[in-house]
């Protein structure tokens, strides 16, 4: 079998690592418990959430323990890493819903089987914490002007970092702790973000237990262009189908620019990398392949294969006659009555995920971008009544690429 390790070099995952001999060394002579944590800050993870847990996947499939820690307690402080501005707090109830759903969510990528991997709370040592005890055995460990000196803070001391945010690192480093003194755990991993947060709780453990564990990080993932990954003109690509549907989530993925299609295969599929590295040899109107079947896998592994062959039809059937189904594209159902009446068309696209406002569709109108059912839409203020409608209903499109259904009761 080939080393966990090298599976997530040559997929590009690997950004640093403390000690990567040592770290290689470890695996060699038994399996190793790893964790990566995610706050439940939302309702649903997105894709940018997701590249951690592809190489704790990876690195579970090559005979290791994984642990994802969802951070019930850090989650209501807010991590700086990466961040401007301080984040919204929650409520213990709202962080109780949303852990479900991201237990499920990464239930897609990750096995949590019975005797698999773990998924654990830290609220469950981090809420009944003695402040002056915590202090005393832990804060004792960590210099204010180190901490200071990590990338993470310096962003955040620019527009002001609150005292219970000054705490963050702390409290994650702690994390490390208690998997370290419970579970065995000797690696933690995380985005490039989290660099100073990892190595603050290695020193923790080292100082308290005598013992050397390991930090590993991965790239932060960003496209061709520059921007961030799982970002689009409608906001975040959500993993949750009642936030970003499956149609579109497949769309974003068969959408992407040339240069990533390769990239993305490595990192957010499972297939193999000489399988992929035969994609790497097509050209022009060919790599089209790789995005489909980039497309397909990654909706695939997220939503199911279903429900990825149902997109897959939706498209053929959006941009030509080959398809059979338009079932996955988002859609909404009017009244009768109001269609026969008319509709400004500023309205009806607004209703639709393809405009966020009615200024957003006269936008989209005036440069050309709107279409119902393959018609351009003249002028700004054309009225849609049934005489739009095709096999019953109003197929809107806005630009090249996103579609909406309207169909009638």
């Amino acid at each position: 079998m080939k080393h966990g390790l090298d599976i997530l070099q040559e997929r590009g995952f690997i950004k640093q690592c403390t000690n990567l001999a040592g770290l290689r060394d470890c695996m060699d002579k038994h399996p190793v418990t790893l964790y990566v944590g995610v706050d439940p800050t939302g309702s649903s993870l997105h894709v940018g959430h997701m590249v951690p847990f592809f190489a704790m996947a990876h690195l579970q499939r090559s005979g290791h323990r994984p642990i994802a820690l969802v951070g019930g307690g850090t989650g209501m402080i807010g991590d700086p890493s990466g961040k401007t501005e301080m984040r919204q707090m929650l409520t213990l109830e709202e962080i109780e819903r949303n852990m479900v759903n991201i237990r499920s969510q990464l239930s897609r990528v990750v096995d949590f089987s019975e005797g698999a991997g773990i998924m654990v709370n830290n609220y469950d040592w981090l809420g009944g914490l003695n402040y002056i005890e915590f202090l005393r055995d832990i804060g004792c460990h960590f210099s204010v002007n180190r901490m200071l000196s990590f990338e993470s803070y310096k962003q955040r001391l620019e527009k002001g970092l609150s005292f219970i945010e000054f705490n963050y690192q702390l409290l994650q480093s702690y994390d490390f702790l208690k998997l370290f003194q419970e579970y065995d755990c000797r690696l933690q991993m995380g985005g490039d973000d989290q660099w100073g947060n990892i190595v603050s709780g290695m020193e923790l453990i080292r100082r308290i237990e005598g013992e050397e564990v390991y930090g590993l990080t991965f790239h932060l993932v960003t496209r061709s262009d520059g921007k961030k990954m799982g970002k689009t003109e409608k906001g975040a690509v959500f993993l949750d189908p009642d936030r970003f549907s499956v149609f579109d989530f497949y769309q974003y993925w068969r959408n992407v620019a040339d240069a990533d299609v390769i990239k993305f295969l490595k990192l957010f599929t499972f297939l193999p990398i000489e399988e992929i590295e035969e994609y790497a040899s097509l050209e022009g109107q060919e790599i089209n392949r790789a995005k489909e079947r980039l497309a397909f896998e990654q909706t695939k592994i997220i939503h199911g294969e279903d429900e990825a062959r149902r997109a897959v039809e939706a498209a053929k059937s959006a941009f030509s006659a080959a398809g059979t189904s338009k079932d996955a594209i988002p859609s909404i159902t009017i009244a009768r009555s109001e269609l026969d009446e008319g509709i400004e068309v500023t309205d009806l696209f607004s209703r639709t995920d393809l405009c966020a406002s009615r200024g957003d569709a006269r936008r989209l109108i005036q440069q050309g971008g709107a279409r119902i059912n393959d018609r351009k839409i003249p002028a700004i203020d054309t009225v849609i009544d049934a005489s739009w409608e095709q096999e019953g209903e109003l197929l809107l499109r806005a630009g090249k690429k996103r579609y909406f259904r309207i169909t009638r009761a």
